[in-house]
């Protein structure tokens, strides 16, 4: 242990607590490899489950990964693959969130699911957190109207609902709109999820220097947490592939 200890990397990644036997005790994620599983080893730690662990270590494995996001998504797999005594969480069968765009439609919904299936949508993801992508397709929504409703969509109807006033809907149901302009801007949606996001970031960075210049302090901190929601629900993970094809991996 102590020569491992003394050579651990200063990066990101999940680290496994091995017994004797090699059986998992415990799977953890780190930003810093180096201090994080030192930190197991310290005279002074107080924890009495931590004490225990440690006088059953024998080994520790370490995967290093590119980001935390990468180390988030990594421990959750392992922990349910394990299912190490020592964890307390994880251990349920939980999904992490996609944005599962309707694609297969012809006017695309766009919502969240924790379930991907073989329906003609396009899945993004899986995301950390919930309230990220929430605030980002609020966010999202003023910039690409789309679809939360459940009408037939003819181009026929008398009137559009409160949505359309306050332009988070382009009504496609009384015509404002017709099923190819519609889609066109759901495409640019997926290519916002795709990545190609710089010239969003670009106006919100903009408009909260703005806000800011102008002592506008809750409308900056507003935009300041809308960057912060496109800054996770976009950051590029590895660890999960949700390609939806058969593959040969080596």
């Amino acid at each position: 242990i102590s020569d491992l200890l003394s050579n651990l990397p200063a990066k990101p990644g999940v680290y496994l607590h091995k017994d004797a036997e090699g059986n998992v005790l415990y799977v953890g994620k780190a930003v810093n490899l180096r201090s994080r599983v030192r930190s197991y080893f310290h005279s002074h730690v107080d924890s009495i489950k931590t004490q225990r662990l440690r006088r059953q270590i024998a080994d520790v494995e370490i995967i290093t990964t590119e980001s935390e996001l990468e180390a988030l998504l990594l421990e959750m797999t392992l922990i349910k693959q394990h299912k190490p005594p020592f964890n307390v969480r994880l251990k349920d069968d939980k999904r992490y969130p996609y944005i599962k765009i309707h694609w297969a439609d012809p006017f695309p919904k766009v919502t969240v699911t924790r379930r991907m299936l073989r329906d003609g949508s396009r899945y993004f993801g899986p995301y950390t957190s919930a309230w990220a992508v929430q605030q980002t397709l609020d966010l999202l929504r003023k910039v690409f109207p789309y679809l939360t409703c459940d009408r037939v969509i003819t181009g026929q109807d008398e009137r559009a609902c409160l949505y359309y006033d306050i332009k988070l809907c382009n009504a496609p149901c009384i015509g404002a709109v017709n099923q190819e302009q519609y889609r066109a801007e759901i495409r640019r949606l997926m290519d916002f999820l795709d990545g190609k996001s710089d010239h969003i970031i670009r106006g919100i960075e903009g408009k909260m220097e703005r806000a800011a210049a102008e002592l506008q302090f809750e409308k900056a901190a507003e935009y300041r947490d809308q960057l912060k929601a496109i800054e996770r629900i976009t950051a590029r993970q590895k660890v999960i592939g949700a390609s939806d094809t058969d593959q040969d991996v080596i």
